[in-house]
């Protein structure tokens, strides 16, 4: 019984000492959890307003920024090009006046290249005169001209087989165009510049032999009004043909734009302007 007494004794403070500090564990552990769980309910808040926040900034910015690695990926704008400057050339007619047609198929034959390195010729119908460049487009000398009696720009179809008798006078047409010319003979042996050999169209010195066409004359006066007479061909003054013709063809080919009179330069020949 004593015993059992002392026992007693030993176990109440015991047990109480295991109350108090089974009370002080539960305590600490109660103020952990209590930690943990605000520390969760925060973490959980914090998250949903950056999720809120980032919903907020895809919403007002539809056009993100790319990460590093997207930015890797998208192809970089660093590479230099190679640019190429066209350089413009234009024709040189010195002091000599000429018509804006004239001039814009000049410039276009000297900037393209159209002459293909050789000498060429202008003959402007509307002003009746004749310019002769050198292939660098360097004006050798300008005439003025005889040209077909009819107003136009189309041959008549196998006019060139045909006699002069047989060639009315709305046939008489100097026709419009590019054409490879080249020094010739005509049927009297007398030397020509032949534009269209198969439209038996040639640039040579005038014809004189009717004296009543007064070609020469014509080609005196001031005015182009009277310089529409020939069947077709391109008559300008001998001396012009003999220093300046046929200086610039001897020896090789070259090309003769005949300017158009009802239509424009660009449709017929395709030309641009230099600017």
């Amino acid at each position: 019984m004593t015993n059992n007494k002392k026992n007693i004794r030993l176990r109440v403070p015991v047990a109480m000492q295991c109350s108090r500090y089974s009370g002080g564990v539960r305590s600490i552990a109660a103020t952990m959890t209590k930690g943990i769980f605000l520390g969760l309910l925060t973490a959980s808040f914090a998250t949903h307003q950056a999720t809120a926040v980032d919903d907020a900034t895809q919403l007002s910015n539809p056009i993100r920024p790319l990460s590093a690695h997207q930015g890797a990926a998208a192809p970089a704008i660093t590479k230099s090009e190679h640019v190429v400057v066209h350089r413009l050339k234009r024709a040189n007619f010195e002091r000599e006046s000429a018509s804006l047609d004239a001039r814009h198929v000049a410039d276009w034959v000297v900037d393209s290249g159209d002459n293909h390195g050789m000498p060429f010729v202008i003959v402007d119908k509307k002003d009746a005169k004749v310019f002769v460049f050198n292939a660098d487009g360097r004006l050798r000398s300008a005439a003025p001209a005889l040209l077909g009696l009819a107003l136009g720009d189309d041959a008549a179809p196998g006019i060139g087989d045909r006699k002069l008798s047989s060639i009315r006078p709305d046939e008489r047409i100097t026709p419009a165009g590019r054409f490879v010319a080249s020094l010739g003979r005509n049927l009297h042996g007398k030397e020509i510049l032949w534009v269209d050999y198969d439209g038996a169209v040639s640039l040579h010195p005038v014809v004189t032999a009717n004296l009543k066409e007064h070609r020469a004359q014509r080609l005196a006066t001031p005015t182009p009004l009277d310089n529409r007479i020939s069947y077709g061909c391109i008559n300008v003054p001998a001396k012009f043909f003999e220093n300046v013709v046929h200086t610039a063809f001897t020896g090789t080919n070259g090309i003769v734009y005949v300017l158009p009179e009802t239509r424009s330069p660009q449709k017929v020949f395709g030309s641009y302007d230099v600017d």
